[in-house]
């Protein structure tokens, strides 16, 4: 289960955010927020950049490619999100004494990682479900 809660109920945006033994400060940016963290929007597109960092170096293990360093940039254009389109450009760079079959491959799996195929292929269904508030006497 993740967790996200306020750290300052008194003021400030900031809110943790608890993965398993992991904790993420995320926060609105300036004028609104605090920018101590990334926003969600960042969050986002940061676990897309992270998943195909990662699919890469895991295909690259199991093949024996040798890669050196991977480096996945993501760039947002969110100008048509409220329209139903949301864009992520990623830009990958691998290096490594491999060969030019060994890159394209590599390449080819990044396209193909998971989160990829949940924000492109998949339908995510959202419930939200309110729980009982402290006190409130309907709660017993």
């Amino acid at each position: 289960m993740i967790v996200v809660e306020r750290i300052d109920p008194t003021g400030g945006t900031e809110h943790r955010i608890s993965i398993r033994g992991h904790e993420i400060i995320a926060d609105m940016s300036a004028p609104d927020g605090h920018d101590a963290g990334p926003d969600p929007h960042d969050l986002y597109d940061a676990a897309l950049g992270a998943c195909k960092a990662i699919t890469m170096l895991w295909y690259a293990q199991r093949n024996a490619i040798p890669v050196e360093d991977i480096h996945v940039g993501v760039v947002r254009d969110a100008s048509d999100e409220r329209k139903g389109v949301y864009r992520l450009t990623t830009r990958i760079a691998v290096t490594g004494p491999m060969t030019d079959e060994q890159h394209d491959k590599l390449i080819a799996v990044a396209a193909k990682c998971p989160v990829h195929k949940l924000m492109a292929e998949v339908e995510t269904q959202i419930e939200t479900i309110a729980v009982p508030r402290v006190g409130d006497p309907e709660a017993r």
